[in-house]
C-alpha cells in the first residue's frame, strides 16, 4: 500500500516514473495511469493496479512528433497530416511498432497506439523523460473514467504513490483512435476528433471499426465505463414507467422531459455537445454516488462528438439497455 499524494510537482512525478513507479497524469481527455512504456515491470504494475485484462492494449504518450518517431517503423502521410492538424490533442495513432516497444504494451499486436496529449503539465513531464509513458485511464478497469484528481484518488488511492494534479480535464472523453490502411483510415475508437474532420484533413475515406469482443486497439472492451448502480439507456419515459417504484436518477442532454426524479443532471442546457462531453464522466460519478437505485440516460444526437458520447453510454449500459 502507498500513501498516495496529490500534487503539482513535475520533478517528483519524473523521479517516481524513472524508478519504475506509477503516476497518475492529467490530459485534456481523462487522467491517465502512467508508467515507463519500455519497462515490462512498470507496465505489469499498470495492469495490476487497474485489474485490467492483459489482452487490452495500452497507449504510449509522447511529447512531440520526434519522440513518436522513435517507437514506430513507418509514418504514413495521412498520419503526418493529422498530426499537423490535431496534435497535441485528443487523437491517437495506431502505427507499426518498433522492436523497442514491449509486446506487453500492445498485447502482442505488431501495431502500437501513440498520442501527443495537449495538457501543459504532462507535456512538460514527457519532455523531461527519455521514455514514453504507457497510460490507460487512471481508474479500476471497467469503471467510469476519471476527469479530476479526486476521481483518481477515489479509485486508486493506496495503489499508486502520486497523482499529478492538472485540474479538471477539458475534453472529458478518451481520444479518437485511428489506424491507416492502403486506401483509407480506420477509426478504432470514437472520440472528440470526428470522422468528418479526418476526411476533411486527409482526403481519405474513413471506416469505423469498433472491435469490442477482441480489442485491436485500446479502449474497445464492450463492458466499460460501468457505474455501480444499474444504468439503463434508451427511452427515458418508458424506462421511468418501468422503474417508478425505485429512486431514480436522470442523465439528460439539454432538457428535463417532465419526469420526476430524486436526482437529475442536465449536461448542457444550451445543447452544446462539447460541453456535454466534458461533463459526462463527472455526471455519471455524481449519479452513482447519489441516494438512488437506478440511473436512466437518454441517447444524444447522432452527429459529431455525440457519436462518441453514445458509444460511452452504450458500453456503460451493456446488458442493461432498454430500447425505446
Amino acid at each position: 500500500m502507498y500513501h498516495t499524494i496529490i500534487g503539482k510537482d513535475i520533478k517528483e512525478a519524473a523521479r517516481l516514473l524513472e524508478k519504475g513507479e506509477l503516476v497518475a497524469i492529467p490530459t485534456e481527455t481523462v487522467y491517465g495511469l502512467a508508467g515507463n512504456g519500455l519497462d515490462p515491470q512498470a507496465i505489469a504494475k499498470i495492469y495490476e493496479a487497474k485489474n485490467r485484462p492483459q489482452f487490452n492494449p495500452l497507449i504510449l504518450h509522447v511529447a512531440n512528433e520526434n519522440q513518436l518517431g522513435k517507437w514506430v517503423t513507418a509514418l504514413p502521410e495521412a498520419c503526418s497530416l493529422l498530426m499537423q492538424k490535431f496534435s497535441p490533442g485528443p487523437i491517437t495513432y495506431l502505427l507499426p511498432k518498433s522492436d523497442k516497444v514491449p509486446d506487453l504494451v500492445t498485447a502482442g499486436s505488431k501495431r502500437v497506439a501513440l498520442r501527443i496529449p495537449s495538457h501543459p503539465l504532462t507535456l512538460s513531464l514527457l519532455s523531461s523523460l527519455d521514455f514514453p509513458l504507457a497510460a490507460p485511464s487512471a481508474n479500476p478497469s471497467g469503471y467510469v473514467s476519471p476527469v479530476a484528481a479526486k476521481h483518481v484518488m477515489d479509485g486508486l488511492g493506496g495503489k499508486i504513490p502520486y497523482i499529478l494534479d492538472g485540474g479538471d480535464c477539458s475534453v472529458g472523453l478518451e481520444s479518437t483512435i485511428v489506424g491507416f490502411e492502403d486506401d483509407h483510415i480506420v477509426i478504432h475508437r470514437l472520440g472528440a476528433i470526428t470522422a468528418a474532420q479526418i476526411i476533411e484533413t486527409t482526403g481519405k475515406k474513413v471506416e469505423v471499426r469498433l472491435s469490442h469482443a477482441a480489442p485491436t486497439a485500446p479502449g474497445q472492451l464492450k463492458r466499460h465505463y460501468a457505474t455501480q448502480k444499474p444504468f439503463l439507456l434508451g427511452d427515458i419515459a418508458s424506462n421511468h414507467a418501468l422503474n417508478k417504484a425505485k429512486k431514480i436518477g436522470l442523465l439528460l442532454f439539454e432538457k428535463n422531459p417532465g419526469l420526476t426524479a430524486d436526482t437529475a443532471v442536465i449536461l448542457s442546457p444550451s445543447g452544446d455537445l462539447a460541453e456535454a462531453a466534458a461533463g459526462l464522466f463527472s455526471a455519471m460519478r455524481k449519479l452513482d454516488a447519489a441516494n438512488i437505485d437506478i440511473i436512466l440516460a437518454e441517447r444524444f444526437p447522432e452527429h459529431g462528438i455525440g457519436l462518441a458520447i453514445n458509444d460511452r453510454l452504450e458500453r456503460a449500459a451493456f446488458k442493461g439497455v432498454e430500447e425505446g
